[in-house]
């Protein structure tokens, strides 16, 4: 049964083990409701005998009053223990939930992040796990216990009056189909809330993450126009499924009510008749009136489970994704990356790489050149299995990259892409990302070396400075050259750079590339630039050209030939003559 519920409601081992646990407790505390009841019937049984033999009503009231007195404990004592299995295990188990998203994240292919739109990941993490402590909380163990205990107490009914026990009990199943037959109305209208949340998110990200191209196009108006829409589409469909939930439920409980009414009039007819003692009478109004309540939550709580499925199934596609594994020790016996008829397709029928081949050695810069377009980045990405092959093998040091665990494969790489990512945090600590445990001299050594350590001293607090978000309060090419710093101080035997100095001016790029020739001294280096200049040293020239590989060897053979590097040698140089008239 723990499986199950795992599967079902995408829970941990222990958060299914603690969700049964939460149904018992509610269970009880829902059975415990009917000792109030119990004590209400004692307690007029008492009076009835005493006022038939003319006995004081007073007598045994000290004992009755202790009797009271302890179902009021157990009561408290039951619902304490229920609140602890509901809400501290929820929420126990929502730092789990997140935990163990986070994890599978972090260990999915970046293939996956491609097909997904962040703000619906954002979404899911967010708000999708804060409606599942709710659900959890309020909703499921309750729906259980209430089904359970209208069952005990059902048949508990049926044993001491069948025709009371019907006049109660009829209107259930009829009120519990009328809300589980609106399902496929409530879920065809929660999907489409869900979509009209998730769109107001990706706009509102959109604008965000485009703010100075919208005003810089003075496209203010229309962007608020087109969020205006999309708000108000969101609004009209959060209504309708609130409205098409509300119908049905609150149908179902007003049907409910008429339990009431069918057990006065039977109980009437029967005490009427002689049938049914007053007590007895007394008792099973007061058992509607205490059942009707959880039932009515049972009721809301079908349609909230309803709503809750839909959040369900979006975070067990990602939990259920196929994570990347591999072996955790890894000695290859060099490192040598080699493509071996290497095809690669980001979408199926929509190919990046075909039947790539070649090999950058250790100890030589490997320099990947060609078209926008061609597959370069994609390349020197597979190098470090950020994507898995679709077809041939990546091969380091002679062992499949598939085959390796790729946060133990990571350890032999430093990386500069032309996309740099920094944090909210210190200029210190943004370096010290590449190496941790590096001390704060091997640090600075490594901004020295990168060309940082000028600009840095000139910061408010030198490398204590905070640089904002992704390093918002730096220059693209003080942003590129922390970079930099940050794979140098990690010292990995395998250096990718993809347009590693594309943001510095003339003076930095050939400083920088000068630090960079000092220092990856007898590693492997996989270098991707469109500027010829920057790669005329390498010892070997890769051409890609529309995923394929067309011309391969060191700068001077290729000049030889009359390939697509020379074209776009000659190309570079006239336009290197270019000025503004």
């Amino acid at each position: 049964m723990t499986k199950k519920l795992q599967h079902v409601f995408a829970l941990s081992e222990k958060g299914a083990k603690d969700l049964v646990k939460a149904v018992i407790w509610c269970f009880v505390c829902n059975l415990s409701l009917m000792l109030p009841v119990g004590a209400v019937l004692f307690t007029a049984q008492h009076l009835l005998d005493a006022m038939e033999t003319g006995g004081s009503p007073m007598e045994g009231f000290w004992i009755y009053t202790g009797f009271a007195l302890a179902v009021l404990v157990l009561l408290f004592v039951l619902h304490w223990f229920q609140y602890a299995s509901l809400y501290l295990a929820t929420y126990k188990e929502s730092a789990s939930r997140r935990v163990s998203l986070a994890e599978t994240l972090r260990r999915l292919p970046l293939s996956f992040f491609g097909n997904r739109d962040l703000s619906d990941l954002t979404s899911t993490m967010i708000a999708d796990c804060s409606s599942l402590d709710q659900m959890f909380s309020h909703y499921v163990p309750q729906l259980f216990a209430s089904v359970f205990s209208t069952l005990v107490i059902g048949v508990a009914m049926f044993v001491c009056d069948w025709r009371m026990a019907l006049a109660i009990l009829w209107v259930v199943p009829a009120a519990v189909l009328l809300t589980a037959g609106s399902r496929k109305i409530q879920d065809s209208f929660g999907t489409k809330n869900i979509l009209n949340k998730r769109a107001v998110a990706d706009c509102i990200q959109e604008g965000l993450e485009t703010i100075r191209d919208i005003k810089a196009c003075s496209r203010q108006d229309a962007y608020m126009e087109k969020l205006e829409k999309k708000l108000a589409a969101m609004e009209k469909g959060s209504i309708r499924s609130e409205l098409a939930t509300g119908v049905f439920v609150c149908s179902a409980q007003a049907f409910l009510r008429l339990g009431l009414a069918t057990t006065i009039l039977t109980g009437g007819a029967l005490l009427a008749a002689g049938k049914l003692s007053f007590l007895y009478f007394l008792g099973f109004l007061f058992a509607a009136a205490r059942l009707y309540d959880p039932l009515g939550l049972v009721l809301q709580n079908i349609a909230a489970t309803f709503n809750a499925k839909l959040q369900i199934e979006r975070m067990r596609s990602i939990l259920e994704q196929p994570v990347q594994k591999g072996t955790e020790e890894f000695t290859p016996k060099n490192y040598d990356i080699t493509f071996d008829h290497v095809s690669f397709a980001y979408r199926e029928g929509d190919g990046v790489l075909e039947d790539v081949s070649f090999t950058a050695k250790q100890g030589e810069v490997t320099a990947l050149i060609g078209p926008s377009g061609g597959g370069k980045s994609t390349a020197c990405k597979l190098a470090a299995r950020f994507w898995d092959v679709t077809g041939g093998k990546v091969l380091l040091g002679g062992t499949d990259v598939s085959t390796v665990d790729p946060e133990t494969l990571l350890r032999s790489y430093s990386m500069v892409f032309q996309d740099v990512v920094l944090f909210r945090d210190t200029v210190m600590e943004n370096i010290r990302l590449g190496r941790r445990g590096a001390s704060d001299e091997e640090v600075i050594a490594a901004a020295r070396a990168a060309r940082c350590d000028e600009f840095i001293r000139e910061l408010p607090r030198g490398y204590q400075t905070m640089i904002g978000e992704n390093g918002s309060t730096l220059s693209g090419g003080e942003r590129q050259r922390i970079s930099i710093a940050r794979a140098l101080l990690k010292d990995a035997p395998v250096i990718l750079l993809d347009e590693a100095t594309a943001s510095l001016d003339v003076e930095n790029e050939s400083a920088v590339q000068e630090a960079l020739s000092r220092l990856l001294a007898g590693k492997t280096v996989l270098v991707i630039a469109h500027r010829m200049r920057t790669v005329e040293a390498a010892d070997k020239i890769v051409v890609l050209s529309e995923g394929r590989v067309t011309e391969q060897g060191t700068p001077s053979e290729l000049m030889k030939q009359s390939g697509l590097f020379r074209h776009m040698v000659e190309l570079q140089r006239q336009s290197a003559g270019w000025k503004l008239k």
